[in-house]
């Protein structure tokens, strides 16, 4: 295997929904990052032939068909070279069920990675598709939240067939922080089920428009009346001991927004600037520890990079 041609791409943790853009807005998070290596192999197909990463290892399945990342190179070998053969080694870098897009990070290295190995490599928005068929495996639906800002970088508005990369205003900083806790994506979506009221719904229109103009415009006014979900967040944050007293604790401390990044457990703030997503990272992860929960927290710039090839082939 070591002598095959192989390549080496990462993918970063992003922040999915952002509030407001529930399956549609996200962005990329400078910090954790899967790495992904991939091979030729004389056999067609994709097999996963190790997944490293401390206790994660354990939890996610060698099944090709049945993991994300082996899910999307097959898609990406089903339509680009159905006679080539992949073998993939995944190294977890993203807490597992965390909210913080690491099923997705895991299917986006693994495109770009398998993709340099073609012959005709694709563009990183061509691999949209495919990383959608992967991240389908987790969360049972085909939302590009986390896979559109991972393969592009920064905030992203990821649609059912496309993806456009929006401005994000100068010195914007992301807080995430990550308590101890795991919250499956798939119980995340199941309390979404029941209808929402029409109001709620009109609601969660206006807030995505001004926090989308509020980017366009660079006005952080409008940025901070638009980080508000009206619809998934009630439902969600009784599923998250400490979210209401961190959230708290965020605004308290000068964050525009706070919110559950994806599915949850973590939580993530958008601030004006470094120093204050200093101020905020501090009295979040200090609001946890008070109730006896620990946690992990990054600080990053919204406009962070995304998916990269580390080693070509």
């Amino acid at each position: 295997m070591s002598a095959a041609p192989h390549s080496i791409a990462s993918a970063p943790a992003s922040v999915g929904n952002v509030a407001a853009g529930f399956d549609l807005l996200g962005h990329a998070l400078a910090g954790p990052r899967d790495r992904v290596t991939a091979w030729r192999a004389a056999t067609p197909g994709v097999r996963i032939v190790a997944i490293d990463g401390g206790p994660t290892d354990a939890l996610l399945p060698l099944d090709a068909q049945a993991n994300t990342a082996g899910r999307a190179v097959a898609s990406l070998l089903a339509a680009q070279a159905p006679g080539l053969g992949i073998e993939l080694r995944i190294d977890k870098g993203i807490p597992l069920s965390a909210g913080m897009g690491g099923s997705a990070a895991s299917a986006v290295a693994a495109l770009v990675a398998a993709n340099a190995l073609l012959d005709r490599p694709l563009p990183l928005e061509a691999l949209y598709p495919h990383a959608l068929d992967g991240e389908a495996v987790a969360s049972g639906a085909r939302h590009g939240d986390n896979v559109g800002p991972q393969l592009l970088g920064g905030l992203v508005l990821a649609t059912g067939d496309r993806l456009l990369a929006l401005p994000v205003p100068d010195g914007l900083h992301c807080v995430l922080v990550h308590p101890h806790q795991r919250l499956e994506t798939r119980r995340a979506r199941a309390v979404l089920a029941a209808p929402f009221a029409l109001a709620d719904i009109v609601r969660q229109h206006e807030a995505l428009a001004l926090l989308l103009l509020g980017c366009q415009r660079g006005d952080l006014a409008l940025v901070a009346a638009g980080l508000r979900d009206h619809l998934v967040e009630p439902r969600r944050a009784p599923l998250v001991p400490g979210f209401a007293q961190a959230k708290a604790a965020a605004l308290g401390a000068g964050a525009l927004g706070a919110s559950l990044s994806g599915a949850g457990p973590s939580l993530f703030a958008w601030c004006a600037d470094a120093g204050r997503a200093a101020a905020v990272a501090e009295a979040m992860t200090a609001a946890f520890a008070a109730l006896g929960i620990g946690s992990d927290c990054w600080l990053s710039p919204v406009a962070a990079p995304g998916a990269r090839l580390e080693q070509a082939p």
